[in-house]
């Protein structure tokens, strides 16, 4: 009744009547215009049946009606109301105050307000759906103006070139359901030669969710650079989300840190889609829990670890494709989509599913959310043969600080795995590297942070090589020493000869280069024959 209150914002009193029907009734009735308030009557108003029904003026102090509207008007000085009718719908009214003759109004003015009604019904009709079409259009261009905006902020946080990390094959598909979704995500490389691994969702559509989406992408990658734990960024960018995200909305997300050199991932997830890998055994789930971010602020982020083998391949998915129906309104649901990661035949990881999908849901699916698939293959290469590696060259950088040589030996042993080697190998090259890394941060490097450790691990000619490098500005040695209590007191054997004395009996051989203003040790096993007890016959 939008329409009925807006013609009843100018209304005639004792002595005056609508500026708008002044001249046809000026024969008649003596008029003078005024603006007053409006008089409002509620759609459900039992007055307005019965202007309907009527369908001619009425007198307003004649009516018996328990109405709010007939006691609003009788309180503007009403005295005569004419429905304005048209298609059978009351569209508006004619309020008339008394005549300034102080006589009743005749019913030849009856009849002449009638006629007048007639006409201005239709008309007033035609203006109102040309206001509420004129308003609908402005309504569309200013959506039309919200969806370009928002659309540019969504291609602009988008990746544009996914990274090309030497070993994999990184791969991505995003179609939203709408001219813009709600789904993001990201790869970017971090300090240390690792690379972040992003996708979320963010509930709702439209201009504020590109922005939450635009900001969360930017807190996401502004803590990746100074936080390497995947925990501590999601517990950083809720922080920051939480005061200021828009009521109701919240972001799922994944974030993982992936050493391209050794597999070896990192992971934690804030309420988003759990991925999987396609292993040789079938697939893997990478669980991890926590809320999305935005909700509450303080919220812990459990985080997981996994490693990844040449030929296994990560799925980061988002629910566009889990909760698709098919035509029998059936979701395509997460058991489908492991059964597709687990099994190698059924094609590759993004057109495969893709595929399935398809089948599923039929050629007239009108899709309902957003789809991103996000998926990093780690490749069989020349180094490998019937699936077991060969060959490694992996190399990173750490900075010298305490307490990073622990980082050094996880990162090495995950460099190392696909290569099959004994357990007790492994544990005490681990100790080697250890013991080397943290040598060169307190003595080569002198604890300096700035100054990184370089650490290469390489196979070549039958041997498996970790060669850990410093600028040698601390004491050095070449040789190898027996530890010699006598001498060590008499200041002729330098402490870092013992260290090398422990690294030697963990490993096949040690040996030490200085070159070129660097400090080297490298730690050899044999692949084959080595027994790593670091007898000399080795």
């Amino acid at each position: 009744m939008t329409a009925i209150a807006q013609t009843w914002r100018k209304v005639t009193r004792k002595g005056q009547s609508t500026e708008a029907f002044a001249a046809p009734v000026e024969a008649t009735v003596e008029t003078t215009t005024i603006e007053t308030p409006a008089v409002e009557i509620a759609p459900n108003d039992p007055l307005v049946a019965f202007l309907q029904s009527a369908g001619e003026a009425v007198e307003v102090d004649k009516l018996e009606l328990e109405s709010p509207g007939v006691t609003a008007l009788r309180e503007a000085g009403v005295a005569l109301v004419v429905p304005l009718i048209s298609g059978g719908e009351l569209v508006g009214t004619l309020n008339l105050g008394p005549r300034l003759s102080d006589q009743q109004y005749s019913t030849d003015d009856k009849r002449l307000l009638d006629g007048l009604a007639a006409q201005a019904a239709p008309a007033l009709q035609v203006a109102e759906l040309v206001r509420k079409q004129a308003a609908e259009a402005r309504s569309r261009e200013r959506i039309e103006q919200e969806l370009k905006v928002a659309t540019l902020i969504q291609q602009n946080f988008l990746p544009r070139v996914l990274p090309d990390l030497p070993g994999w094959e990184v791969a991505a598909y995003y179609q939203p359901a709408r001219e813009v979704g709600g789904d993001f995500y990201d790869l970017f490389e971090l300090p240390d030669g690792q690379v972040a691994v992003i996708i979320g969702d963010v509930t709702d559509k439209g201009v504020p969710a590109a922005m939450v989406m635009a900001a969360a992408r930017s807190l996401l990658r502004a803590s990746g650079q100074r936080v390497v734990s995947p925990g501590e960024v999601l517990e950083r960018v809720n922080d920051l989300l939480c005061p200021d995200i828009p009521e109701k909305m919240f972001v799922t997300c994944l974030y993982l840190v992936v050493d391209p050199s050794t597999g070896h991932v990192r992971y934690a997830n804030a309420g988003h889609n759990l991925p999987y890998a396609r292993t040789a055994d079938g697939s893997m789930e990478l669980r991890a829990k926590g809320m999305p971010l935005g909700l509450l602020p303080g919220m812990k982020y459990d985080e997981h670890e996994a490693m990844m083998s040449p030929g296994d391949g990560l799925l980061l998915y988002s629910d566009g494709v889990t909760e698709a129906h098919g035509a029998e309104r059936e979701m395509f649901g997460t058991p489908r989509l492991v059964d597709h990661v687990a099994d190698p035949a059924s094609g590759d990881l993004i057109d495969g599913l893709l595929t399935q999908l398809q089948r599923f849901t039929g050629d007239d699916w009108e899709q309902e959310d957003d789809i991103t698939l996000v998926t990093l293959t780690r490749t069989l290469g020349s180094g490998v043969q019937n699936g077991r590696v060969t060959e490694l060259d992996v190399q990173f950088t750490l900075p010298s600080e305490t307490g990073n040589e622990r980082e050094a030996m996880q990162r090495v042993l995950d460099a190392i795995a696909p290569l099959g080697l004994e357990e007790r190998r492994v544990e005490r090259l681990g100790t080697a590297v250890s013991e080397a890394a943290m040598n060169a941060i307190e003595h080569g490097n002198q604890g300096r942070a700035e100054i990184p450790v370089e650490i290469e691990v390489v196979t070549a000619g039958g041997e498996l090589v970790v060669r850990i490098r410093d600028v040698g500005e601390g004491p050095q040695a070449t040789e190898v020493e027996s530890p010699d209590i006598e001498a060590k007191l008499a200041g002729l054997q330098k402490p870092r000869g013992w260290g090398l004395f422990l690294i030697k009996n963990m490993v096949d051989e040690i040996r030490v280069i200085d070159a070129d203003g660097r400090h080297t040790v490298e730690l050899v096993l044999q692949l084959e024959g080595g027994d790593g007890d670091g007898s000399d016959g080795a």
